[in-house]
C-alpha cells in the first residue's frame, strides 16, 4: 500500500479534494487501488471552508479506517478548546460555521480522538516538531499520554490549562499539567530552539531566528535524537517544502497562496495543487 502524507489544509477543502483525487490516480498508476493517506494536522482555520474540510476528513477516516488518518495540529486543538469554552476565539479564526453546525458535537468528538503522532515504516509524523531529548519511541509514548487525557473524562479541564509557553524545555521529571503542556507545545507549536533545546515561541515569520539570537530550527539541533528516523511535519509555512534524507516538511502555504503538498513516503515522489491566496501571509499561524 502506497502511503502519502499531506501538509496543512487549514480549511482549503476544495484543494484537499483535488489532491486526494490525484493521490488516488497516482496509486492506480502504481497498481494499487487503496492508498494510505495521512494528514499532518491543521485541517481547519484560516481558509474558506473549514466546515467542509473537517466533514470530509471525518467521513474519509470513518469510511476507510486505518487508511485515512489525521494528526492534531495547533489549530485543531484550538477549535476543540473554543468549542467547549476553554479558549477564546481569535478575530482571525474561520471557525464560526463549524461552531454553528448541527453536527458540531460529532465533529469535535471525532477530532479529539485523533493522534498527536504516528510512526509508519521508519517515518515519525508530527504536526510541528520533536523535542531534541526524545527518540521516536519516547515521542510516541508521550503523545499517547496527551491523547489519553484528551479522550478521558477530564479533557475539558485539561484544555483550559493547556495554553502557555512554560515549561519551554523538556525534562523527564516534569509532571502534571506542566508535563502535558510541554508535550503539546513540542508536537504542535515548536519551530525554533535555542542551542540547549529550549523552545522559542516568539519568532514565526522566517525560517531562522534573528541574527545573533542563536535560534535554529528544531531539526538542526546537533543533539536531536530522532536523526535515525525520518520525521514528517507541517506547521511552518514560512519554511516551505523541505526534503532531506531524514526530514520532510510539508507546509507549503496552501492558505497563503502557495501549494497543498503530498509526498509519497515510499519513493519521495511529490504531488501538489496550486492554491489561491485566501489569506495575506503575516507569518502567524
Amino acid at each position: 500500500m502506497r502511503t502519502y502524507a499531506i501538509g496543512d489544509l487549514q480549511g482549503c477543502a476544495h484543494e484537499a479534494q483535488l489532491l486526494i483525487d490525484r493521490i488516488v490516480d497516482d496509486a492506480h498508476q502504481h497498481g494499487q487501488a487503496q492508498p494510505r493517506i495521512l494528514f499532518v494536522g491543521d485541517l481547519i482555520n484560516r481558509g474558506p471552508d473549514s466546515l467542509g474540510a473537517l466533514r470530509r476528513m471525518k467521513a474519509l477516516s470513518e469510511a476507510h479506517p486505518g487508511r485515512v488518518e489525521a494528526l492534531l495540529g495547533n489549530h485543531d486543538l484550538h477549535l476543540i478548546a473554543v468549542a467547549v469554552g476553554a479558549q477564546r476565539a481569535s478575530r482571525s479564526d474561520t471557525l464560526d460555521e463549524i461552531l454553528a453546525a448541527p453536527d458540531r458535537d460529532e465533529l469535535i468528538g471525532w477530532l479529539r480522538q485523533r493522534p498527536l503522532a504516528m510512526f509508519e515504516d521508519a517515518h515519525l509524523l508530527v504536526h510541528a516538531g520533536v523535542a531534541p531529548e526524545w527518540d521516536a519511541a519516547q515521542t510516541m509514548a508521550l503523545a499517547h499520554e496527551v491523547e489519553d487525557v484528551l479522550r478521558g473524562d477530564g479533557w475539558i479541564d485539561f484544555l483550559a490549562r493547556m495554553y502557555g509557553n512554560e515549561p519551554n524545555q523538556w525534562d523527564d521529571s516534569l509532571s502534571g499539567i506542566a508535563r502535558l503542556r510541554c508535550i503539546v507545545n513540542a508536537l504542535t507549536r515548536m519551530r525554533l530552539c535555542a542551542p540547549d533545546g529550549s523552545m522559542d515561541f516568539l519568532h514565526k515569520e522566517s525560517e531562522s531566528g534573528p541574527e545573533g539570537s542563536g535560534l535554529v530550527p528544531w531539526f538542526d539541533l546537533a543533539q536531536r535524537r530522532t536523526r535515525d528516523v525520518t520525521v514528517v511535519f507541517g506547521h511552518w509555512s514560512a519554511l516551505g517544502l523541505v526534503l532531506r534524507p531524514n526530514l520532510v516538511g510539508l507546509d507549503s502555504g496552501c492558505v497563503w497562496g502557495g501549494k497543498l503538498t503530498a509526498v509519497c513516503l515510499d519513493d519521495r515522489s511529490l504531488l501538489q495543487v496550486d492554491c489561491p491566496e485566501y489569506r495575506e501571509h503575516s507569518g502567524k499561524k
